[in-house]
C-alpha cells in the first residue's frame, strides 16, 4: 500500500505541478523497500549471461548476481551489469529534461533511445546528472539503458574504491533514479552560507538566463511562515552565479544540541511572473577551527563525540531507507554522541538531512584510503561531493580521502563550490591546524593533552574490533580529552559490524574474517555493551559515580559538559528501589521512592552538586537510581547505587527442614551429608567433586582453585564443630590459598577462603568447574546486562538481572546480551542448569562472576588483543578481571584501568554461600 501511495504521490508531481516547481519523476524506486523491476543482465559469476529483472535501486551482489568483493580481496571480480528500463515522457514542451543518478558503482554509461547522454561516468558514490532534453520522446514511450562496470577503467578510481578500500565493494545501481523536468530557464542549484550573527548569502546557479530576470529570496520556518522580508537581484550580474545577500535579527541558530533549521524560497521571475522556484532547508550557525585553541559553533567550544559510519544493510548493501538513516542517528543521540564521520564516502543525501534535523555534527569525506583519486577524476568527483552537500548545517568538515588517501591537489577545490570555507583535513596526519591521528595510544593523548599544539580529534580511535576497542579503555582516553587544551574530540572506528548476508552461502553473515566486526551496534544494529559504556562516559550530565556508604548526604557531583544547555534545561528524577530475593520468581524491583529536582542551575563547562533531597530513609533501600533527561525529554543516562553491603541484600534463605549432619570418609574421598544433601570432596586435591540431593546431581567440581596460580594441596581436614562439621584445605605453590566448608543443619554450605598472590596477575580470585552443556541461563544481583572487563565497567545497571545461555561471539554472532564472560558488582546468582539451580551469595563487595569462557573468534589477530585472558575454571568468583584491547593495541598501552592487575601479596578473604536446596 505504502509503495503504492509512493507511486500516486509521483504521477501527482508528474502532471499537476506547475511550471514553476521542478517535476520528479522517479524511474527507479526510492529505497530498499520500494524498488522498481528494470531488465538486467550480468557478464560473469553467478546468474550471468541471461537476461532477467533486477530491483532498482540495488546491489546486484545482493539480489544473487555476479561475485562478492571486499576491497582488501586479492582475487577482483570485474563483472558489467547490463540495463534496461523504458518509461514514459510526458508533455514536457519548453522544458528541460535532466535525468539523475544518486549512487552507482562504478563507471556508468547511461544510453536514451540509443545515444549517449554524455561522458561515462567515473566514481561510485556521487550524484551525477545528464541534460537529456535532446534524447527524450515526449508523450511516448523511451529506452534507458544503463552499463555499470563494477571495475573502473580509470586506475585511481579503482585504486581509491577497490583494491585499497577498507569496506565491501558492491556493484550496481543502489541509489535511485529519476528525472528533474524544469523551465528552460531554471536554477540548478544553491549554495548557501548563513552565519550566526544572522547573514545569510546565498550562491544562485541559474541557467539559460535570457535577459532580464530578477531572482528573489524568501527566508521562511520549516511552517512556511516568512522571517524577514523578500531580498532580491537583478539576473544580469556577470559570473556563474549571483549572490543574493540579507540579514535576519536573532535568528535560531543551529547545532546538535539545539537544531533549529529554516529554509529559503529561491525564484527567477521574468514580466510574466515566477519562471522557476526552489525550496532548500539551512541552519544558521558559524564554525570556526581557532588554530592552537579549539574547535567553535556560534562561539562555543565543542567536544565531537562520534563514530565512523558506513552506509549498509546486512541484505542490501549500500542500498538503505529513510528508516534506516532515521535508526542510525537516533542510535548515535542516545549513546550521547553529537557527531558522525562519513567513512569512507558521501552518505545518502537523506542521511545528511537527518543529521541536520535531529542534531549531529558531519565530516563529510572523498573516498580514498592509503590510495587517492587522479586530479581531472578527483576535481570533478569533489565539485559533485560539495554541490550536493555544501547547504548541511551538520557538515562542519570535508575530508579530503583518508590514511595517505590524499590528493593535495585537490585541497583547494573544495573552497570552490563551497561559500561556508569549511576547513579541508586530511584524516590521519596534520593538516590545515588540526591533528587527526589515528589510533593514538594512551601515552600519545597523554603527551598530546600535555603539549599538542593542533586543534586534536582523531578521527579514528579506539578501533571496536569484535568486543575490543569502542566503549574498553574510552574512559581514561576521555579523561585525556577533556584536559586537552585544544581538544575536539574523536571518532570510534566504527558504528555498524559491516557484515553481509551471503546469498550465495546459504544466507550466512559475512565480516570478510576481521575487517569489518568493528562495530558498536550489530549489522541489524544490534546494542552491544560498548554502546552502553560509550552512553555514560559520553553523557553530557558527566557523573562519575563512587560507592555510597553510610556519609552519604544525598548529593551528587555533577558536571555540565554540553556547549549550550543550561542544566536548567533538563529534568532529573530519582528512585530508591528494593530487589527480589534469588529464590523469587521474578526479576521486578519494587519502587519505594520516588522524586525530582527543582531546576537546577549549571552552564556549560562549570561543575556542580546535584542535591538530591532524598527521604531519611534512604538507606532502607537496596538501591538507588538517578536518570537525567535532556530538553527533548530523552533518557540521557541513568546510574545506579548499591545502598547496602552484599550480605545485607542476600537476604539468605534458610531451610525449615533441618537434620543432623552424617560422614562418609574413604581414604580418597570425603562424604558430608547435610539436610539430605551429600557434598563429594575428593582428598588428594581437597576440591568438591559433585554434589547430590534426592532429585538429582549437581555436577560442580574441581574448586575452589585459585585462578591463574599453581598450587598444590598442603594439608586437607575435616572435624565436627558444635551445630556442624568443616571441611579445610591448605594449598601452597606460587601463592597460598586457604579453604574453609562450613555446614550447618538449615543453612546453606559456607565457604570462606583467604589468599596471598603478588605480582602481575591478569585475574584474581577463585572458580570451580561445570559442564557448560548443561548450563541453561542465570539470574543475578549485580552489575547487567552485559559482561564487562577491567577497562570497560561503565554503563551497566545495578538490578537484577536474568539471561538465557547463548554462545554469543560478538561481531560474529548476534544474540546480545553475550552470555559468556565477566559479570561485575556480584551480589548472588542462580545458575541455571538442566540437573537442579543452584545459588551462590557472597558476602564481599566488588566481586566478578566469572561465567564461562567467550568461544574464540574465527579470525582474531594472532597477538589477541581482543581475546583477554580467563581463568580455567569454568564458574569463577573474582576480585581482579582482565582488560581487553583494540584491533591494533594491546591493553597495556590503553591507560591505567588496562594495566595487568598486580597482587600486593597482602591476604585477600571471602565468603560464599552454595544453596544447593532451594
Amino acid at each position: 500500500m505504502k509503495k503504492a501511495l509512493l507511486q500516486l504521490f509521483f504521477i501527482a508531481t508528474c502532471f499537476n505541478a506547475s511550471g514553476q516547481q521542478t517535476i520528479i519523476k522517479y524511474l527507479s524506486g526510492t529505497d530498499k523497500d520500494h524498488t522498481v523491476q528494470w531488465d538486467f543482465f550480468c557478464t560473469d559469476g553467478r546468474k550471468s549471461n541471461q537476461w532477467t529483472k533486477i530491483p532498482v535501486p540495488s546491489n546486484w551482489e545482493l539480489q544473487g548476481f555476479g561475485t562478492y568483493n571486499y576491497g582488501h580481496d586479492k582475487v577482483k571480480a570485474n563483472e558489467q551489469g547490463l540495463y534496461k528500463h523504458e518509461f514514459a515522457a510526458g508533455n514536457w514542451q519548453n522544458k528541460r529534461v535532466l535525468i539523475v543518478f544518486e549512487g552507482s558503482m562504478t563507471d556508468t554509461k547511461v544510453m536514451v533511445n540509443g545515444k549517449q547522454a554524455g561522458p561515462i561516468h567515473q566514481g561510485s558514490f556521487y550524484r551525477f546528472k545528464y541534460d537529456i532534453t535532446n534524447l527524450v520522446k515526449l508523450n511516448a514511450q523511451n529506452l534507458l539503458e544503463v552499463t555499470v562496470d563494477k571495475t573502473s577503467a580509470n586506475a585511481s578510481v579503482n585504486d581509491a574504491e577497490r583494491r585499497n578500500s577498507d569496506f565491501w565493494v558492491f556493484g550496481g545501481i543502489y541509489r535511485p533514479v529519476y528525472l528533474e523536468v524544469v523551465p528552460e530557464t531554471y536554477i540548478d542549484r544553491l549554495a548557501i552560507n548563513a552565519r550566526a550573527d544572522g547573514s545569510f548569502q546565498a550562491d544562485v546557479y541559474s541557467q539559460n538566463l535570457k535577459g532580464g530576470e530578477t531572482i528573489e529570496a524568501q527566508i521562511q520556518k520549516l511552517t512556511g511562515e516568512k522571517v524577514g522580508r523578500p531580498f532580491s537581484l537583478k539576473a544580469n550580474t556577470p559570473g556563474d552565479h549571483i549572490e543574493l545577500k540579507s540579514n535576519i535579527n536573532k535568528p535560531l541558530l543551529w547545532n546538535a544540541e539545539f537544531p533549529n533549521l529554516y529554509q529559503v524560497t529561491v525564484a527567477i521571475k521574468n514580466k510574466q511572473g515566477v519562471v522557476h522556484q526552489v525550496k532548500q532547508k539551512f541552519g544558521f550557525r558559524t564554525v570556526e577551527l581557532r588554530v592552537n585553541d579549539g574547535l567553535y559553533v556560534n562561539g562555543a567550544r565543542i567536544i565531537m563525540k562520534g563514530s565512523d559510519r558506513h552506509s549498509f544493510w546486512p541484505e542490501t548493501g549500500r542500498t538503505l531507507s529513510h528508516d534506516i538513516q532515521l535508526m542510525d542517528v537516533k542510535l548515535m543521540k542516545q549513546m550521547n554522541m553529537n557527531a558522525v564521520r562519513m567513512s569512507h564516502y558521501p552518505p545518502d543525501a537523506d542521511f545528511l538531512d537527518v543529521c541536520d534535523s535531529l542534531g549531529i555534527y558531519v565530516l563529510d569525506e572523498l573516498t580514498g584510503w592509503q590510495a587517492n583519486y587522479d586530479t581531472p577524476t578527483g576535481r570533478k568527483l569533489v565539485k559533485e561531493l560539495v554541490v550536493r552537500d555544501v547547504n548541511h548545517p551538520s557538515i562542519l568538515f570535508w575530508d579530503n580521502g583518508n590514511e595517505g588517501g590524499f590528493n593535495r591537489d585537490l585541497d583547494n577545490d573544495y573552497g570552490l563550490y563551497d561559500p561556508q570555507k569549511r576547513t579541508v583535513i586530511h584524516p590521519w596526519e596534520k593538516f590545515n591546524g588540526t591533528d587527526t591521528k589515528h589510533y593514538p595510544d594512551y601515552n600519545y593523548m597523554v603527551n598530546a593533552a600535555a603539549n599538542g599544539k593542533e586543534v586534536f580529534f582523531p578521527t579514528e580511535f579506539m578501533h571496536g574490533l569484535y568486543d575490543g576497542g569502542a566503549g574498553a579503555a574510552l574512559d581514561d582516553f576521555w579523561a585525556q580529552m577533556v584536559k586537552h587544551p585544544h581538544g575536539a574530540g574523536g571518532f570510534i572506528w566504527a558504528f555498524l559490524d559491516e557484515a553481509v548476508i551471503r546469498t550465495d552461502k546459504n544466507g550466512t553473515y559475512d565480516s570478510d574474517g576481521n575487517h569489518a566486526p568493528d562495530g558498536i551496534v550489530g549489522p541489524h544494529r544490534e546494542k552491544e555493551g560498548s554502546f552502553y559504556a560509550i552512553k555514560e562516559i559520553w553523557s553530557p550530565v558527566y557523573i562519575d559515580p563512587q560507592p555510597i556508604d553510610k556519609t552519604f548526604n544525598g548529593k551528587v557531583p555533577v558536571e555540565n559538559r554540553y556547549s549550550f544547555t543550561n542544566l536548567n534545561q533538563c529534568t532529573f528524577k530519582w528512585q530508591l528501589v528494593k530487589f527480589p530475593s534469588a529464590s523469587a520468581k521474578t526479576t521486578a524491583t519494587t519502587v519505594s521512592a520516588v522524586g525530582s529536582m527543582a531546576k537546577f542551575d549549571l552552564k556549560p563547562g562549570e561543575k556542580g552538586v546535584l542535591n538530591l533531597n532524598l527521604p531519611t530513609s534512604w538507606a532502607k533501600n537496596d538501591a538507588l537510581y538517578l536518570t537525567a533527561y535532556g530538553p527533548d525529554k530523552k533518557e540521557i543516562f541513568t546510574w545506579s547505587w548499591a545502598l547496602k553491603a552484599p550480605a545485607v541484600i542476600n537476604k539468605i534463605v534458610s531451610s525449615p527442614v533441618k537434620s543432623p549432619i552424617k560422614i562418609n570418609e574413604t581414604d580418597q574421598q570425603l562424604q558430608v551429608v547435610c539436610d539430605g544433601i551429600t557434598y563429594y570432596f575428593d582428598k588428594t586435591t581437597g576440591y568438591i567433586q559433585k554434589v547430590i540431593k534426592p532429585s538429582g546431581t549437581i555436577s560442580l567440581s574441581g574448586g575452589p582453585i585459585l585462578a591463574g596460580v599453581n598450587t598444590s594441596l598442603k594439608l586437607f581436614t575435616n572435624k565436627a564443630i558444635k551445630g556442624g562439621h568443616i571441611v579445610e584445605t591448605d594449598y601452597d605453590g606460587d601463592a597460598t590459598l586457604h579453604v574453609k566448608w562450613t555446614f550447618t543443619p538449615g543453612q546453606p554450605a559456607k565457604l570462606e577462603y583467604q589468599y596471598t598472590q603478588k605480582g602481575d596477575a591478569d585475574f584474581m580470585g577463585i572458580t570451580f568447574n561445570y559442564p557448560e552443556e548443561k548450563i541453561t541461563g542465570m539470574k543475578w544481583l549485580g552489575r547487567g546486562p552485559y559482561r564487562v572487563w577491567k577497562n570497560r565497567l561503565k554503563g551497566q545497571q545495578f538490578g537484577v538481572w536474568h539471561k538465557a545461555y547463548n554462545n554469543t561471539i560478538t561481531g560474529q554472532t548476534w544474540g546480545y546480551p553475550e552470555f559468556k564472560g565477566y559479570h561485575a558488582e556480584l551480589n548472588w546468582a542462580v545458575i541455571e542448569t538442566k540437573e537442579s539451580p543452584f545459588t551462590v551469595y557472597t558476602a564481599n563487595k566488588n566481586i566478578y562472576l566469572q561465567m564461562l569462557r567467550p568461544a574464540r573468534e574465527q579470525a582474531a589477530l594472532n597477538n589477541n588483543n581482543v581475546e583477554p585472558a580467563f581463568p580455567e575454571g569454568s564458574i569463577g568468583f573474582l576480585n581482579a578481571i582482565s582488560p581487553i584491547g583494540t584491533k591494533f593495541q594491546a591493553a597495556k598501552v590503553m591507560g591505567p584501568q588496562s594495566q595487568t592487575n598486580q597482587a600486593s601479596g597482602e591476604p585477600v578473604s571471602g565468603t560464599l554461600w552454595f544453596d544447593f536446596g532451594h
